[in-house]
């Protein structure tokens, strides 16, 4: 008996050892997925975009009016990083038809968009993204379908939609089909306008056995479950109200492999049992759970006759969109899918107009009400909207709190993305399970992740003002040249040099600050020093593009009379309020130097003119001496104890010229002032042994030319914000007035403050059209709560 019991508990003890050994495997595991993740969240910031345009639909000529917010893409508050945004239209080809640079302050920015009227009929693509955002899938930049017509240009043949363009896809729960191993399949069926279709199917075998029966649910997506068995292959038949029946394959069966299933127990809690036929190499599986990068839940458990079980609490969730990773024993990711929690914190915006109906030429009040669930006041950063409803121009789908909550968290479009929040019921619970069940797709890489190598970025945040790339050549070589200064300058009154150092691949990168308008910059190097180099200034748009389709373009006959009015306006606004559409706020940017405030400045009409620069600075500047060496001039700058050594930077109206011949060169009476630093100066890289700064009265440079060597090209820096023309009818003789007013989009504003008491009034006039009209509200609040609102009136004689 003695021995007996010394068996015993010596088996007790090793299976004791086993448990604790099991158990500190599985916690480290979960530790080194979790710090692997940790390490990678804290290094690659996540920022998302939204705009909000003044409407969806347009015509060449129009403008096209619009409002950025940018947030942290972990807990949706407005982010301050990023001080640029990058908008483009593109064609269905990818290319772009538009583009421009918008200032951003506090995480929001707004700008316009002229539509040429060369443009083709059809569906465009608006995007929006910052410089950082590019280090990452262009799956993360802000997009959206709007539609320009071209009045001048027929519309062409609408081609018919057959069963054969609809876009069928499966997708298993988990990742994978496994044979004996029941599995829930969602699916999705798109026709080409980007909708949903509505459909019944069924699911065959290779001996065209009816398996199992389903049918749309909403917005072509439903699910159903059954058990394929091993070696076998399935199809789906699929049904569309019209039409013929479409075969489409299913994803093929894995012989081993592990299956995922979720579901919510009713109770506050989520059940997700994991099976398999493929043991891993500790018999265990963990589950890692994330909201937008943030961990919420790690666990472990054993794999018992080939199934586990994890129990979820829905509170350790956080709202939106998270993540539920399976991996095994090898750290290896193999199962996951997506849960979408209704977010409780909202923005609720009260919006009204205080009359149903108003006549032509009206003024209209709108009061807006920024409140939390409570009723309690909120400051909100809001931009609004009004515009005409008729058969071209509908109600726009989405909003900011729809996009920010799941459609800037999942690839592609979304048919009617408010529906997901606006509606809790059983069918919408549904609902939004099967668009979490469509979408197989993540931020990053799991292999990238647990590698734990600190992820390489190519693109800088722009978090002082926009960067200008460039790429230093060997003229003699064609390679990349490193370790050269070069120079950024932006020719002008206002004195703007930006200087940078290429890197081991030729790249160079100017920091830029204030750089607003067209124009013309000129990069060069010092070429008394570095004549053998070319710089080539790269675009700063990302020339990375989403693979989601632009939906198919269509016009019906019942628009024609909606566009012709609408062209009517377009023409009418152009002819008679051109210049008043072509007006910009000036940015209030500083005016002076970029070394600011000199030694000391001359304004040489205070002096004596003489005919030759030369005599100039001999004669009234003190701090410099002009001396000719092997017939070339030289200047050499005096500051308190004696001369600095070698030639002072000179510039031009902003650039740079390194050969002192050409200064000397220069006609002393189109020169208006001559700014002097009389210290040794550094501005980056580069170092100068004083400056001299000449202002001519034209800003043209006074007829130097520049250095062949030098690149002169048409650079947009950031863009001038546009004024929004809205006619005021305050006086009988303004209401008198014969010019015509046939706007269709009645107001626009991008800047509506709510403050601490949570309200605000904007007013506006209606103009000669009649018709319905919508106004748009949207915007966020500074702890990320989003909402927008509409309104309707009726502009009628």
């Amino acid at each position: 008996m003695k021995q007996m019991a010394n068996i015993l508990r010596s088996m007790i003890s090793g299976l004791a050892l086993a448990i604790l050994f099991s158990f500190t495997v599985s916690a480290q595991t979960l530790n080194d997925i979790r710090g692997s993740f940790n390490n990678y969240r804290q290094n690659a910031l996540q920022e998302k975009v939204y705009v909000h345009t003044d409407k969806g639909a347009y015509l060449t000529g129009e403008i096209l009016w619009f409002k950025v917010y940018v947030v942290d893409g972990i807990n949706n508050k407005p982010l301050d990083l990023s001080k640029v945004i990058y908008a483009d239209v593109l064609d269905e080809n990818q290319n772009p038809v538009m583009q421009a640079k918008i200032a951003l302050h506090n995480g929001s920015g707004s700008g316009s968009l002229y539509i040429p009227v060369s443009l083709s009929n059809g569906n465009y693509r608006l995007r929006a993204y910052t410089n950082w955002m590019k280090n990452f899938s262009p799956g993360f930049y802000f997009e959206k379908k709007i539609t320009i017509v071209n009045p001048l240009r027929s519309p062409g043949t609408l081609a018919k939609q057959n069963n054969a363009d609809y876009d069928i896809q499966f997708f298993p729960e988990g990742g994978s089909l496994v044979g004996g191993m029941n599995s829930k399949v969602a699916f999705r069926v798109v026709g080409k306008d980007g909708k949903g279709i509505a459909f019944n199917g069924a699911i065959i075998d290779q001996k065209n056995d009816t398996v199992a029966r389903f049918q749309s649910l909403k917005f072509g997506m439903g699910h159903f479950s059954f058990t394929p068995a091993v070696n076998s292959t399935y199809k789906a038949v699929i049904r569309a109200e019209k039409g013929n029946p479409v075969i489409k394959e299913l994803p093929a069966v894995n012989s081993q492999g592990y299956v995922m299933q979720l579901a919510d127990n009713g109770s506050g809690q989520l059940q997700v049992t994991v099976n398999s036929n493929a043991v891993s190499s500790d018999g265990q599986v963990y589950l890692f759970a994330h909201t937008r990068t943030l961990v919420k839940v790690a666990r472990s458990a054993v794999l018992y006759s080939g199934s586990a079980s994890f129990t979820i609490d829905k509170g350790m969730l956080g709202d939106g969109i998270s993540h539920i990773t399976i991996f095994n024993g090898d750290k290896q990711p193999v199962c996951e899918r997506l849960y979408f929690k209704r977010p409780t914190q909202k923005l609720l915006i009260e919006a009204a107009a205080d009359q149903q109906q108003y006549a032509g030429r009206k003024k209209v009040g709108i009061n807006v009400l920024a409140k939390d669930q409570a009723g309690k006041p909120l400051n909100a950063n809001l931009s609004m909207s009004v515009y005409r409803l008729d058969a071209y121009q509908a109600v726009e789908p989405g909003d900011i709190e729809s996009y920010f909550w799941l459609g800037a968290d999942l690839p592609g479009n979304i048919e009617s993305p408010e529906y997901y929040l606006k509606n809790d019921g059983p069918e919408a619970t549904e609902a939004v399970d099967n668009l979490m069940l469509t979408q197989g797709w993540r931020r990053f890489q799991w292999s990238e992740v647990l590698k734990n190598k600190p992820p390489a970025f190519s693109f800088l945040p722009e978090y002082d003002g926009h960067i200008v790339n460039g790429k230093v050549f060997n003229l003699a070589t064609n390679m990349p040249a490193n370790e050269i200064v070069t120079y950024f300058g932006i020719p002008g009154k206002r004195v703007q040099l930006f200087t940078s150092k290429s890197d081991s691949l030729g790249r160079v990168f100017f920091n830029t600050k204030d750089f607003y308008g067209p124009g013309e910059i000129v990069v060069q190097t010092n070429t008394e020093r570095d004549s053998t180099y070319r710089i080539d200034i790269l675009s700063p748009f990302s020339e990375q593009y989403s693979k989601s389709p632009l939906p198919s373009f269509s016009l019906n006959a019942d628009m024609k009379k909606s566009l012709e009015t609408q062209s009517l306006g377009m023409q009418v606004q152009n002819i008679y309020a051109g210049n008043k559409i072509k007006q910009f706020y000036d940015p209030g940017i500083d005016s002076s130097a970029f070394f600011g405030r000199p030694y000391k400045s001359y304004k040489l009409d205070d002096y004596t003119r003489f005919t030759t620069m030369e005599e100039v600075l001999r004669e009234y500047i003190r701090e410099l001496y002009v001396v000719r060496q092997q017939k070339r001039y030289h200047i050499k700058v005096i500051d308190e104890k004696g001369f600095l050594e070698g030639d002072p930077l000179v510039m031009l109206d902003g650039i740079p010229v390194f050969n002192i011949d050409k200064v000397i060169a220069v006609d002393p009476l189109k020169v208006k002032r001559l700014d002097v630093i009389r210290n040794r100066y550094f501005w980056g890289p580069a170092d100068a042994e004083g400056i001299l700064s000449y202002t001519t009265y034209k800003g043209d440079l006074g007829g130097v030319e520049l250095d062949p060597h030098a690149v002169v090209v048409d650079y947009e820096g950031l863009q001038l914000q546009r004024v929004f023309y809205s006619p005021v009818y305050e006086t009988a003789n303004q209401v008198a007035s014969r010019l015509p007013d046939f706007r269709n989009l009645l107001y626009w504003t991008p800047n509506i403050n709510t403050g601490a008491q949570g309200k605000n009034q904007v007013t506006f006039y209606t103009s000669d059209q009649e018709g319905m009209y919508i106004g748009v509200v949207q915007g966020i609040t500074p702890n990320g709560e989003a909402g927008s609102q509409s309104f309707t009136f009726e502009v009628k004689k």
